[in-house]
């Protein structure tokens, strides 16, 4: 079924895959940094797995960004809840909840801690526990390392970065910054820095690179299903794993699984190939029998 989910602004078009039959639950997928369209792999993955367990599927297109920079966290999780209440008026009174990807974690973690009595669970691929700018250190760091750069060249790296995050906070002037990119954008690694060669005119432009996922995770009543691939590229996994265990165990809600899924990197398919038929099958049946345990469990809201 194809519909619209009216947020704030914006009309942004979904996609509704619905059980033959009665309906136990649904989820709301939210996206990606780099993959903001329902038509991604793992959000169809999503829509042709989950209705033969009898669990709706909303896919929507995510509110474009402006001038480069990331749609902030607080209008991707108030465009999750529109997306939920799209969804709601499709599929009527069943536990609904959110599975987001990376950034999208980010996103549907705070919309569960904002709207906690709408979400009534979450699972979470790549859920990355410290902040974004943390973790853009940490992941072009192992891009560096896994195309061979030396240790000198990773310490290059992290200068660069620290210093272009002062300048985003308003620590340093932008001259300085910009001098630490121009003499950079001469070394090879600089594609691998994700860093743009000419800053912006102002500073705050990253909104959310301080943000503590902490503060969100403590928030947070439902159910969630944590998945992390071994060898993710872009993320501190076991700080990560920490991150939420302790954030989470503050609520003293027992309910946290954490699966590590073997031969998987970011994204949860094996070889760290990005094609549904790379999907880990661990990744397929952990989910499967995590939402059988869960709906046993779960009231309808």
């Amino acid at each position: 079924m194809e519909l619209v989910v009216e947020a704030e602004g914006v009309v942004l078009p979904a996609s509704l895959d619905l059980p033959m039959g009665h309906a136990r639950a649904a989820v709301v997928a939210l996206h990606g940094a780099e993959a903001g369209q329902r038509s991604f792999f793992l959000y169809e993955h999503l829509a042709s797995l989950l209705p033969a367990a009898e669990i709706g599927v909303l896919r929507y297109d995510r509110r474009p960004a402006k001038d480069g920079n990331d749609v902030p966290l607080a209008v991707q999780a108030a465009d999750a809840y529109a997306a939920v209440q799209a969804l709601r008026r499709q599929i009527g009174d069943v536990p609904i909840g959110l599975w987001g990807f990376s950034q999208g974690a980010w996103a549907a973690t705070v919309a569960a801690s904002t709207k906690p009595d709408e979400v009534a669970f979450l699972v979470l691929v790549s859920s990355c526990g410290v902040s974004p700018a943390h973790q853009m250190r940490f992941g072009t760091a192992e891009q560096l390392r896994r195309h061979g750069f030396d240790p000198a060249a990773v310490a290059e790296l992290i200068h660069l970065r620290t210093t272009v995050e002062e300048y985003l906070r308003g620590d340093v002037p932008r001259a300085t910054a910009q001098t630490a990119v121009d003499h950079a954008a001469e070394r090879p690694w600089f594609p691998l820095a994700y860093i743009r060669r000419q800053l912006p005119e102002r500073s705050g432009t990253w909104a959310d690179m301080d943000f503590d996922p902490t503060s969100a995770i403590a928030g947070l009543p439902c159910p969630v299903l944590l998945f992390y691939g071994e060898t993710d590229e872009w993320m501190p996994i076991d700080d990560s794993i920490a991150a939420w265990r302790h954030a989470y165990a503050t609520k003293n809600n027992p309910d946290l699984t954490i699966c590590r899924l073997p031969g998987c990197g970011h994204q949860p398919t094996l070889n760290e190939s990005p094609s549904l038929a790379a999907i880990s099958p661990r990744y397929t049946s952990t989910m499967l029998a995590w939402f059988d345990r869960q709906l046993s469990g779960l009231s309808t809201t």
